[in-house]
């Protein structure tokens, strides 16, 4: 059952609220009016908004669960990558060097021919698949070996933030074919809308706080389940937990995942 408390109810109703009012100004009120909001503002706070959706998810697992995961940002960077690579599948011939089936950076490194793991990203659906799968699945493996070892605390920390920085490692090699240092640049369109034009930046502005008020009803819904309440036992007191027979191991499994899920989907 939903319960949503009034710190929620106001949280739901400032971000409907910012989703009438930021378009709004953006298209309806001429540039030289003192209450317009640029392109560039609007496409700022749905960079916050994004962000906002990554501050729930850390919260879900940090603030019910009690693991502190210094990690998140490597779901959070991995679902964006996936995302990226569809964008930048949909620059085809208009790139740089012309060529319609390898990015810019690939050509100027030389490459042959398009990496089989780029396969499937010149389709949304696939890609957005991806956007979720791809975390859920590296959280998945990390969360099962690390909560089976029962590590904890500070040391589960330490493991996180390690997993984050050999991600990055990883992917700033040229040899990997993430576009190294530079990353995914010069994106030209989404679902063959332009991505320069204002209605396109505030189609995505209102898409990213839909996914945010999503993003917290779900994990509302968790918190207020039997699941969200064993979770804060296990913050409270994990052997007591485990003594009276749940499987904590199971239960940390599931929240960490889901949370890094919700972290950038």
């Amino acid at each position: 059952m939903l319960k949503i408390d009034r710190g929620g109810l106001i949280f739901l109703g400032l971000l409907l609220l910012t989703m009438v009012v930021v378009p709004l100004f953006n298209l309806a009120v001429p540039e030289t009016s003192p209450l317009h909001i640029s392109t560039y503002s609007v496409t700022l706070l749905g960079k916050y908004l994004t962000f906002a959706l990554l501050a729930i998810a850390v919260d879900l697992a940090w603030g019910y669960l009690g693991i502190l995961s210094l990690g998140h940002g490597a779901f959070f960077a991995l679902g964006g990558y996936a995302m990226g690579m569809y964008l930048m599948r949909q620059i085809g011939s208009r790139g740089v060097y012309g060529n319609a089936e390898l990015p810019d950076f690939m050509v100027f490194l030389n490459w042959d021919s398009l990496p089989w793991f780029w396969y499937g990203f010149d389709m949304f659906w696939f890609a957005a698949l991806m956007v979720m799968l791809l975390p859920g699945l590296l959280a998945f493996i990390f969360g099962w070996l690390a909560f089976r070892s029962r590590v904890t605390g500070v040391y589960l920390s330490i493991m996180t933030q390690a997993l984050t920085y050999a991600l990055m490692l990883a992917f700033f090699r040229n040899e990997m074919g993430f576009g190294g240092n530079n990353g995914l640049t010069d994106f030209k369109e989404i679902l063959g809308f332009n991505l320069q034009e204002d209605a396109t930046r505030v189609a995505l502005f209102v898409a990213s706080g839909l996914v945010l008020g999503l993003g917290y009803i779900a994990c509302r819904v968790i918190v207020n389940s039997r699941l969200g309440r064993v979770a804060v036992a296990i913050r409270d007191a994990e052997n007591r937990v485990r003594f009276v027979g749940y499987r904590v191991e199971h239960i940390k499994l599931a929240i960490f995942t889901f949370s890094a899920v919700r972290s950038i989907s």
